[in-house]
């Protein structure tokens, strides 16, 4: 004999799970992947004045009140707006006109790179090159890479960085950023050679002036002359000193724009600090 059915409401019936419905089920792949996209980007953001103390600019507080004084930019315009998020990652702040390195993933070094170290990250060949130094240091490379050269025979000041934008305008010509060498060269210098480095000497492809020579010393047949210029063709200085009749002995470069050199011992790596990393910035427009 059929059981009568049991119309009245189970436990089960009033259940409401506590579940919340997908946020994407009614939308195309296409949206679905916009949506997320920005999903992603805004966890990436954080409140303005966090990022400023994080920088090291100020307290947050303070930098809560730099920001109500309307001296601090985001991508060129000024902010007020008290809490703004921002991507550490993608967007320039500046501060009173300064920029601020905000993004803790960019890094930026000098190394003084020694004699018969070659400028690669990688040598196919087994030779002595620029990698080997930095993992040595930081054990990753943290995707550095060396801005500009010094050939194997030269050492001194080698940026390193991962910051792409950065390293390609220092190293353009139309930014004219000054580099200064010390060179030892076979010869007793004197103000004839300056007077020529100066007015231009005709290489094999085109002329190349210094924008500033100093002979700081000479002594038994060789000299040391301090040579600033912003050319950055291939073994420039090498070539026009010994077009000019003093061929080089030994080169060093001491310093890019306001980055110097200073007491740092070959081989080792410093962080540029922020004056100079400011300063690098300004001079390419950045």
């Amino acid at each position: 004999m059929p059981q009568p059915v049991d119309s009245s409401p189970r436990d089960v019936d009033r259940f409401v799970p506590n579940v919340n419905p997908a946020k994407h089920q009614h939308v195309s792949e296409d949206e679905a992947a916009q949506i997320l996209a920005s999903e992603k980007k805004e966890k990436q953001q954080v409140r303005l004045q966090k990022v400023l103390a994080s920088a090291g600019v100020a307290s947050r507080r303070m930098s809560e009140k730099l920001i109500a004084a309307g001296r601090v930019e985001v991508n060129g315009e000024v902010v007020r707006q008290m809490g703004l998020r921002i991507d550490p990652s993608v967007d320039v702040v500046r501060v009173d006109g300064t920029r601020v390195q905000v993004n803790e993933e960019m890094v930026y070094f000098v190394l003084n790179k020694p004699r018969g170290v070659h400028s690669t990250m990688h040598d196919d060949l087994g030779r002595p090159h620029v990698g080997e130094l930095v993992e040595a240091k930081f054990n990753q490379g943290q995707g550095l890479f060396h801005v500009g050269r010094l050939d194997a025979a030269t050492e001194g000041l080698l940026l390193l960085t991962n910051d792409g934008e950065l390293a390609n305008r220092l190293m353009h010509p139309k930014y004219e950023v000054p580099k200064t060498y010390m060179a030892t060269v076979l010869g007793e210098a004197d103000r004839a050679l300056i007077r020529t480095l100066k007015e231009g000497v005709d290489l094999e492809d085109g002329i190349a002036k210094a924008d500033y020579v100093q002979i700081v010393d000479v002594w038994q047949g060789k000299s040391l002359v301090k040579i600033e210029l912003h050319e950055g063709r291939k073994h420039i200085v090498r070539r026009m000193l010994k077009a000019a009749g003093f061929p080089v002995q030994a080169l060093v470069r001491t310093k890019i724009h306001t980055v110097q050199l200073g007491e740092q011992k070959p081989g080792t790596v410093r962080a540029l600090n922020s004056s100079e990393l400011q300063s690098l910035y300004k001079a390419v427009g950045l």
